[in-house]
């Protein structure tokens, strides 16, 4: 089963590549079984209307779904090969596609983003832009380095990334060590009561000049799906009042792609089990991925 029924094949028109990483053994919460979430999320888009929301025909967009990655859960360091091996076979294909992750936890966007920033881009002007009610700066949880918690730290420890051009949007469950590392190195993140308090428009605004203030032309985008409301969104691992609405959300990544050149993406840590019956977090993980797409190829 595909993504709304997209090919597998990368061909030479081929802009959009999917593949998902069905792992969450990184994961803080034993709830979880984000690791179900690509091919959950692929299983609901075939009941999904076919035009976006204005108006693009889904099936014309340029787009192939790559299956997923051979994960073994515990096995941390095989899957980091696995996941490069994967990436690096898809960009010799084609150099100039835009990978699409679906997770899996959180920590499934590190070694996506360390083999696409380090391989493949030539551009030094890159950013990356993260969408999460959590900051995930531990440096440590749970004796590891690795975890969903440690995500932005990990990334943010990479060469290409550094207080310039790394910004965490919705956050509002900020633990004290994190809030202790972003203050001590100079992190930002503009909070949840911000888009109300300084209002959306203003605030979308200011994701905007955030990134062009320091020169960046490139950004990858990673949407945890708790940055959003709960009520909307309620089958993720951490349901935390006060999150964005599927619509200013939709509006951002709108305007994220008028602005920058999106070079990457995922969306990860939605969990099917604690979903509603109906599905309507996988839902909405599937329009916003196809909504993101189709706002890119215009």
């Amino acid at each position: 089963m595909k993504f709304y029924d997209f090919g597998d094949t990368i061909a030479s028109d081929t802009e959009f590549v999917i593949f998902g990483i069905p792992w969450d053994y990184l994961s803080s919460k034993d709830n979880v079984n984000s690791s179900t979430a690509p091919q959950k999320i692929r299983e609901v888009s075939q009941d999904l209307a076919l035009t976006t929301e204005m108006g693009v025909e889904i099936p014309s967009l340029k787009v192939v779904d790559m299956g997923d990655v051979i994960i073994e859960p515990s096995n941390v360091e095989r899957n980091f090969r696995e996941i490069k091996d994967f990436i690096m076979n898809i960009f010799k294909q084609k150099g100039d596609v835009i990978p699409i992750m679906i997770g899996g936890d959180h920590f499934c966007t590190f070694p996506v983003v360390k083999t696409i920033s380090k391989e493949f881009i030539t551009d030094e002007n890159i950013g990356i832009l993260i969408f999460d009610a959590h900051l995930d700066l531990y440096n440590e949880w749970d004796k590891s380095v690795y975890s969903h918690a440690t995500v932005s730290h990990r990334i943010y420890d990479l060469d290409q990334f550094d207080k310039n051009n790394l910004l965490i949007v919705g956050t509002r469950d900020i633990d004290i060590p994190e809030m202790k590392i972003a203050n001590e190195k100079g992190i930002t993140h503009f909070d949840a009561f911000l888009f109300s308090d300084l209002g959306f428009t203003n605030l979308s605004k200011d994701i905007v000049a955030f990134f062009q203030n320091s020169g960046i032309k490139s950004l990858y985008v990673s949407i945890d799906i708790d940055v959003l409301e709960p009520s909307i969104a309620p089958g993720t691992g951490y349901a935390i009042p006060g999150g964005l609405s599927y619509r200013e959300l939709w509006q951002i990544l709108r305007l994220l792609a008028k602005n920058f050149k999106i070079y990457g993406c995922d969306l990860v840590e939605v969990s099917p089990n604690l979903d509603a019956p109906n599905n309507m977090t996988s839902n909405l993980a599937a329009k916003l991925l196809v909504e993101f797409i189709s706002f890119i190829s215009t």
